[in-house]
């Protein structure tokens, strides 16, 4: 072997033992970087970590909002950091211009404004109670006459319905005879106490005779013939129509046994059944419209003047009873009936109507309603201010209740979500959880969880929820953003 062969074999040795000192020397710095402790401690980090987040929000309800640790107002979680928690970014999920307009997501700002609620409602007309007068007997005996000889007969007030025979008519009828005749024997200068007690005896037995069921001038021509009458002639105390004929000619009766009844048809009561869900727009006081199949084409309106303070058992619903007018008698009782009541709804539960504002109005008869304190003109109660019944006073835009369109919230069991559009450089939607109140027609009233001014997405938030869902984040049907897989039998765990 040379001397040039020898020298190249020392030089390539020498080489690679310079490479392997090179790379022990690099592997030794890299694991001890790893080994290395980090220069800050972990009390460094939240202390850091504190410094930086200035707010604390819930991961169940991300609009909660607080200056410093504590409990959620709504569930009671602990709250966590706004800056460490991700939880917005989280609920958030951006697209791109293009996929806006595939997913035909549409919007619209949340408004305060009086929305208006439409009852629909099924009932049937009945009888006004307080129209209903019964014709009795006032003193037990026979039936001689009876002048109404079947039902559905109309007769007015003070028609003769019952000619009735009564021995107990007579022996007071001769009491008050007696009276009469003492009465007129008095002398100008007698006894003023025997002069008192004869004319006292005297206004008993008229008295008597009235409890009888005698009227006036029946009472005056007996004392003036001086002769007793064997019947007595019961007149009718209302006009109307007969609903009930409870007895026959010949029949013997008692005190208080029931002869005729008579219905006055000129104002009926309508008995509504209503929905809970419906209680919050129905108001004492309220106009109702409703339609009849005999009279398809024309509405008939009304009153409400009572809701029953219970909710029927089977059926679910609260009965309301509606006053209405019946001048030409086209309504009879027992019809069937459709209604629907209209409902301007404003913030608080209350119920906005021009006409009832600031008014006072009677707690048993609403069709007394005056702009004044006062006292009723049918039966003498005080009158209580419409505001104590549910409506609001004034017109103003600050009772305006907040709401958003009834598509905007996904609702499953108690939580209902909307997705919020938050200000970004691309699309950008943010899941929010809220508190709904009572829902109309068209809307939904929005207790909590949403301001005026934000907006909403009214159409494709099923699109986003699912998106949100593909990417395992809180969504409507997964608010804790829990990965979702399917196992071998199919079945989601």
């Amino acid at each position: 072997m040379g001397i040039k062969s020898v020298k190249s074999i020392l030089s390539g040795r020498k080489l690679k033992s310079t490479i392997l000192v090179v790379v022990a020397l690099f592997a030794g710095y890299f694991f001890r970087s790893l080994l290395q402790e980090p220069p800050a401690t972990a009390e460094h980090e939240h202390l850091v970590q504190q410094a930086v987040s200035q707010e604390w929000t819930c991961s169940m309800h991300p609009q909660i909002r607080q200056p410093k640790l504590g409990k959620c107002p709504i569930c009671f979680m602990d709250l966590i950091p706004v800056s460490t928690s991700g939880l917005i970014e989280e609920r958030q999920i951006s697209f791109s211009e293009e996929a806006i307009k595939l997913m035909e997501i549409e919007t619209t700002l949340v408004v305060r404004k009086f929305v208006t609620a439409e009852i629909r409602m099924v009932g049937k007309i009945d009888y006004d109670e307080t129209r209903v007068k019964n014709i009795t007997a006032w003193v037990p005996g026979r039936i001689d006459r009876l002048y109404v000889d079947f039902t559905g007969i109309t007769v007015n007030k003070g028609d003769h319905m019952v000619y009735l025979y009564s021995p107990q008519l007579i022996s007071a009828q001769a009491e008050l005879l007696q009276a009469v005749k003492a009465a007129g024997n008095i002398k100008p200068g007698g006894s003023e106490l025997i002069n008192r007690s004869i004319l006292a005896t005297l206004e008993a037995a008229r008295g008597k005779m009235r409890l009888l069921g005698l009227t006036q001038q029946q009472i005056g021509d007996i004392e003036k013939t001086g002769v007793p009458v064997e019947h007595i002639t019961i007149y009718a105390p209302i006009g109307g129509v007969v609903i009930h004929k409870n007895a026959s000619e010949g029949m013997y009766v008692d005190t208080g046994t029931h002869i005729y009844t008579i219905a006055d048809l000129s104002r009926l009561w309508v008995k509504l059944d209503a929905y809970e869900s419906d209680l919050p727009w129905v108001r004492y006081g309220q106009e109702v419209e409703f339609t009849t199949q005999a009279y398809p084409g024309e509405t008939f309106k009304g009153t409400i003047t009572f809701i029953d303070p219970i909710v029927g058992v089977k059926t679910r619903t609260v009965k309301l009873r509606v006053n209405v007018g019946n001048p030409e008698g086209k309504l009879k009782p027992e019809m069937f009936v459709r209604a629907v009541a209209y409902s301007n709804i404003a913030g608080s539960g209350m119920v906005m109507d021009p006409e009832m504002a600031g008014k006072w109005i009677c707690p048993m008869h609403p069709d007394v309603v005056k702009a004044k304190a006062g006292s009723c003109d049918i039966c003498g109660m005080d009158l209580v201010t419409t505001e104590s019944l549910g409506y609001v006073k004034l017109d103003t835009p600050s009772e305006a209740p907040l709401v958003i369109p009834a598509s905007a919230p996904l609702i499953t069991g108690k939580r209902a979500v909307v997705y919020v559009q938050v200000p970004a450089e691309k699309p950008t939607y943010e899941g929010r959880e809220i508190m709904l109140g009572p829902r109309t027609e068209d809307y939904y009233i929005v207790e909590s969880g949403l301001a005026e001014g934000e907006i909403v997405v009214t159409h494709g938030n099923f699109k986003i929820d699912s998106a949100l869902q593909i990417q395992a984040k809180p969504s409507m049907m997964n608010p804790k953003g829990e990965e979702i897989s399917i196992g071998h039998s199919g079945h989601v765990h």
